[in-house]
């Protein structure tokens, strides 16, 4: 039976990515590779370009240098495994580095290869983590279709870094529905890209005009008119000219109203007029002006609950919902947080220019226990000031993420209550646990949802990693 024959069926299809700065290691791993029968190797010399090809390309597994430039493979390992832990990771080590490699085997990678690599061990160890990748087939071959087979025009949807299969659910519509005439609603909480997803239609669509954005939240009827349709020379106080609106700049483009349900009544009504019957009054104007811009609105407020209220018109509102896109906070993907990460990181440092800082192998785990009211504007907001506050080393600090963290509380905590109160709710005089058991409750609850991380577990239970330890110590003894 010939070597590619040894290689369970189905594994060639997808490439395998080395990661390594030293091309001759990389050229010797190709042609092993290839006699093995992969005949799609990929290969990259700068581990910063690891997470953004693996969020386009799907791959049956890496081999990934532990030590490398620019990041780390130990901190690489930690981002690959949260984002695709279906991926086997093979990790190359010095001699010298065998107590990390180890470190990094109980951190999820499926085994390592001490240099110089003995091309023996190098197949032996890339054709059991090829059977490994088989068996998860079936999850990978559903993240292909989500991932290369939902998005026609991944271009347009670029600065959208996701790979949560409901997110990518709706992009895949939003780029089905992007040439559509018709409005288009998008709802979401504060921060989850909303303007991002409708920039994406607007350029998935090919319309002839350009894409102009405004948030309406807070303008008042007059304001709201000036800004969207402009208008004539002397229409009120101060309008010493006339001036076009946004409506008029947008052309046959795409107009975007952020905040739509915050605007007034009589706004409302105008926007319904522009849907229904293409156009609108210039302030100050008796004639009518066509419009050919598309519509697309979004909010954060839950629209149905505004109608009932009778703070939101049903006719506007029927019109706006022909297309809807809702899309999902952080806390829902948060399989997100270490791409989003990789990014922040590299646009606050170049646009700060500075030497790109690494960040902590901790940090993931700790931001996946935070609820993010403020979405990925949030989580951008914090990477951009850690780079800011650093003054020199391999990683930005973790104080400033704490910070917000503990400041603004964790949302794995209401998590944490909800099975405490449940708990409670069903207890008797007959099993009511003791203070002993359930303080061993809320160590164990705490130690799975930071990952065994005891420095970020010891932040859930209010006291300091040593508290904690002390206590584990003491149960073991």
């Amino acid at each position: 039976m010939s070597k590619k024959e040894n290689i369970a069926p189905g594994s060639i299809g997808l490439p395998v990515l080395l990661v390594d700065d030293e091309p001759e290691l990389i050229k010797g791993f190709s042609v092993a590779l290839r006699g093995m029968g992969f005949k799609n190797v990929l290969s990259l010399t700068d581990g910063r370009e690891v997470m953004p090809l693996l969020a386009r390309q799907d791959v049956s597994l890496i081999v990934l240098d532990l030590s490398m430039p620019h990041v780390s493979g130990r901190e690489l390992l930690a981002e690959v495994i949260a984002a695709f832990p279906a991926v086997p990771v093979i990790i190359a080590t010095a001699r010298g580095e065998i107590e990390t490699a180890v470190e990094c085997m109980r951190s999820g990678a499926f085994d390592y290869l001490v240099k110089p690599v003995e091309k023996g061990h190098f197949e032996a160890s890339v054709k059991r983590a090829s059977e490994l990748a088989l068996l998860r087939g079936e999850v990978n071959s559903l993240k292909r279709r989500l991932l290369s087979g939902a998005l026609e025009n991944e271009a347009a949807f670029s600065g959208i870094i996701t790979v949560n299969k409901a997110l990518r659910a709706v992009l895949g519509y939003v780029e089905a529905i992007a040439p559509s005439d018709q409005p288009m609603l998008i709802t979401g909480e504060t921060g989850v890209g909303k303007e991002l997803v409708a920039k994406a239609a607007h350029d998935v669509s090919n319309r002839g005009g350009a894409f102009v954005a405004v948030n309406v939240a807070g303008l008042d009827d007059t304001m709201f008119s000036d800004t969207l349709f402009g208008h004539k020379k002397g229409a009120y106080t101060g309008a010493d000219e006339s001036r076009d609106g946004l409506i008029t700049q947008a052309g046959g483009g795409t107009i975007f109203l952020d905040e739509i349900g915050d605007t007034t009544e009589s706004s409302q009504i105008k926007l319904l007029r522009l849907l229904q019957e293409r156009k609108y009054y210039q302030l100050g104007s008796d004639v009518p002006r066509e419009s050919a811009a598309r519509v697309i609105v979004a909010t954060n407020h839950d629209l149905q609950a505004l109608l009932s209220e009778g703070r939101f018109r049903k006719d506007l509102y029927y019109r706006l919902c022909a297309h809807t896109a809702a899309i999902p906070p952080l806390r829902e993907r948060k399989e997100d947080i270490p791409l989003l990460i990789n990014r922040f990181f590299d646009d606050a440092s170049r646009s700060m220019k500075k030497a790109r800082p690494q960040a902590p192998p901790e940090l993931v785990t700790l931001l996946k226990t935070y609820s993010f009211p403020g979405n990925v504007r949030e989580l951008q907001a914090m990477v951009w000031d850690a780079v800011a506050r650093h003054k020199g080393g391999p990683s930005v600090s973790m104080e400033s993420f704490k910070a917000v963290v503990g400041q603004r509380g964790y949302g794995v905590r209401d998590e944490g209550r909800a099975v405490s109160e449940h708990i409670f709710d069903n207890c008797t005089t007959d099993n009511f646990p003791t203070l002993k058991a359930a303080d061993e409750l809320l160590i164990k609850k705490a130690l799975e949802l930071s990952s065994g991380n005891q420095g970020i577990a010891g932040m859930l239970l209010g006291i300091t990693r040593q508290a904690l330890n002390k206590r584990l110590v003491r149960k073991k003894n």
